[in-house]
């Protein structure tokens, strides 16, 4: 094994050519990584945001066709009949089924679930009686 001095090491002709050699290895690694060569992650869309209103809530996708149903009979005096519809349900569009019910107060009217566009933003907007 071969030692050198310190003062031997300063004269030797090679030293200047690792440290260009370090140099331009440090060099290439910090243009790959300048030249967009990093991989990220790009967050999930956004589905669900603080609500507009009671009852509002922004979403990202229109819900499906609506589903077709017969109305049956009413089961009695009184039942006013809600049409099925798609509700947002924090993970998609779920079809609740018409049905018959009864309303909480004389005159009550329901106002179906709905959904707006709103400054490019969609806005479902659960149904309500009023």
């Amino acid at each position: 094994m071969h030692t050198m001095k310190s003062n031997t090491l300063k004269n030797d002709t090679t030293l200047p050519l690792l440290r260009a050699a370090a140099g331009a290895a440090a060099l290439a690694s910090v243009l790959i990584l300048a030249s967009g060569c990093v991989v990220a992650v790009r967050p999930a869309p956004v589905v669900y945001e603080q609500p507009v209103a009671p009852g509002e809530v922004v979403v990202t996708e229109d819900p499906p066709a609506p589903i077709y149903e017969t109305v049956g009979v009413a089961p009695g005096p009184g039942y006013l009949w809600i049409g099925g519809y798609y509700h947002w349900s924090g993970a998609g569009w779920v079809w609740y089924r018409g049905h018959y019910a009864r309303p909480p107060h004389p005159g009550a009217a329901w106002i179906r679930a709905r959904y707006e566009v709103r400054g490019g933003r969609r806005v479902y907007i659960a149904g309500y009686w009023r």
